[in-house]
């Protein structure tokens, strides 16, 4: 699958004009109606069009009791992202909405969530401690990225370095303006999670064993 963006094709010079003293948008986001051919090679995983980029493994969290996909994490040497999309309405603001439940879930647990303003708006720093594997507590920091689409929401979570150095974490959020949204045109309860698909070469990987 090739494609490339529509506001990409066309663009002429009283156009570039038009729009130099404007404020700079982030690229993506965006539609994956909106990509055309462009010679790239996507991984199409139904309501996520990722772009592969060298150093990033793209792994699917799977619900063992449904065999339902419920993210899909691109991890690196550095960290990882976990992405999510859920239905949205034609009009407003979910991320807005979903923020405050965020943080006081973050809360409940005994957690904390700082808002700061970065390349996608507002987002979340979230701090929480967790429970290791060998039953030792860690800290877990993680980083909300929350952009609101036409009818859907992408939530992206950083972790790792790119969570705990939000201002060094450039090559990530540019792997989150590289995704894709498709919301379907069916009808969806507002913040349903949309479906994502397995793709048919997808293999499971089992964990190491002692």
């Amino acid at each position: 699958m090739k494609f490339r963006r529509k506001s990409d094709v066309d663009t002429t010079a009283e156009a570039v004009e038009d729009v130099t003293d404007e404020v700079s948008v982030p690229a993506g986001p965006f539609d994956a109606e909106e990509l055309q051919e462009d010679g790239v090679d996507r991984v199409d995983l139904g309501s996520l069009v990722l772009t592969p980029e060298p150093g990033r493994e793209l792994r699917l969290q799977v619900d063992e009791a449904s065999g339902n996909v419920q993210s899909v994490v691109l991890a690196g040497s550095d960290g990882a992202v976990e992405l999510r999309a859920f239905s949205a309405p034609r009009n407003g603001d979910l991320w807005a909405d979903v923020r405050p439940q965020i943080a006081a879930d973050m809360e409940s647990r005994g957690g904390t969530a700082t808002e700061r303003e970065g390349r996608f708006g507002t987002e979340l720093l979230c701090h929480i401690v967790i429970q290791q594997p060998d039953g030792t507590k860690g800290a877990q920091p993680s980083r909300i990225i929350g952009v609101n689409g036409s009818r859907w929401l992408l939530r992206a979570t950083l972790l790792g370095r790119p969570a705990i150095d939000p201002e060094s974490s450039a090559a990530w959020e540019e792997t989150i303006a590289k995704v894709a949204v498709r919301r379907g045109a069916h009808a969806m309860p507002v913040g349903e999670a949309l479906p994502v698909v397995m793709p048919e070469n997808a293999r499971r990987v089992e964990p190491p064993t002692a």
